[in-house]
């Protein structure tokens, strides 16, 4: 049987705060006959003095000091768990992961977490990066219960809601130093199979993994991002199709060229999705903070902005 309760730490923490066992009844509204066997009967069963009593003042020994610092952590953890609770009961998830597509960078969504924080503070939000089918795959595994950005169509099968978020234009994008920057265009197959291509990674572990405008054969670097591909091709260490939006200020200061090729990557639409017939408070608000008009643009901007510094 357990010798210790989170009422006997709430009385030890507010004695240790108050400085005497009466000021600690009057904040938790005990008497203090209550307060003083509540400690009695705690050193006893555990075989410790907690505190040395010098008149009406009480302090900690040593022991209720390594006591209570412990004992503060469960009652943290208690507080938490009860507004959780709380929270669930009343419609909130405890917790709502979003999955985003490695096109976008988590940073992009610091305003929507501050205010969706300000109205549901006990919802915990956890952020993961997914590219390709890899992104669908976490919410049809339910790593993920919101995806942000998904790109392309779902698995076939259902089970879920989708949303366009924005549909975004494709270019092919070199270093001015880059031998294909040289070529006349449109660039054809044997001119592109001759070089090494920049290509973000599919994070799938079970579904069929996409390839996005490779060749069979093809000399290839794989990243984890659109990010790292841009900065790679920046550096021309290879080619590939970029988000127009991502090249534009790379574009203006020279650092890339755009070209024209025979087989043009078509645009791409971006979804927000969700597992049919959930319907959490917090997946909610991020439903429909995400489906405002000019959202996805707003992104686009402030990438540039970092893109261009």
């Amino acid at each position: 049987m357990l010798k210790l309760s989170l009422d006997a730490l709430q009385i030890l923490d507010a004695i240790d705060r108050r400085g005497s066992f009466a000021s600690a009844g009057k904040e938790l509204h005990k008497v203090p006959s209550t307060i003083s066997y509540t400690v009695s009967k705690l050193e006893q069963d555990l075989g410790v003095q907690l505190f040395d009593r010098i008149g009406p003042r009480a302090e900690l020994t040593d022991a209720g000091v390594a006591l209570l610092e412990e004992g503060r952590h469960l009652l943290r953890a208690a507080r938490e768990l009860e507004m959780r609770v709380r929270r669930v009961a009343s419609g909130w998830e405890a917790e709502l992961t979003l999955a985003i597509d490695s096109m976008f960078q988590p940073a992009l969504l610091a305003g929507d977490i501050a205010d969706f924080s300000a109205v549901a503070e006990q919802t915990r939000v956890r952020m993961i990066s997914e590219a390709l089918s890899g992104t669908w795959e976490a919410l049809l595994d339910r790593r993920a219960d919101l995806l942000v950005g998904a790109a392309g169509e779902g698995p076939s099968g259902g089970g879920y809601v989708v949303e366009p978020l924005g549909v975004v234009r494709f270019v092919f994008a070199v270093a001015p130093g880059h031998p294909l920057a040289a070529v006349t265009e449109p660039l054809g197959r044997e001119q592109l199979a001759a070089h090494c291509a920049i290509a973000v990674a599919d994070s799938a572990r079970r579904l069929l993994p996409r390839t996005v405008g490779l060749l069979m054969g093809q000399d290839t670097v794989t990243v984890p991002d659109m990010l790292s591909k841009y900065r790679l091709q920046c550096a021309g260490l290879g080619f590939g199709f970029l988000p127009e939006p991502y090249v534009q200020a790379a574009v203006a200061q020279g650092r890339l060229v755009v070209r024209q090729v025979e087989e043009p990557k078509p645009d791409e639409t971006f979804w927000l999705a969700w597992r049919t017939g959930e319907e959490g408070a917090a997946l909610r608000w991020w439903r429909e903070r995400l489906q405002q008009p000019g959202h996805m643009e707003a992104w686009w901007g402030q990438m540039q902005g970092w893109l261009a510094s």
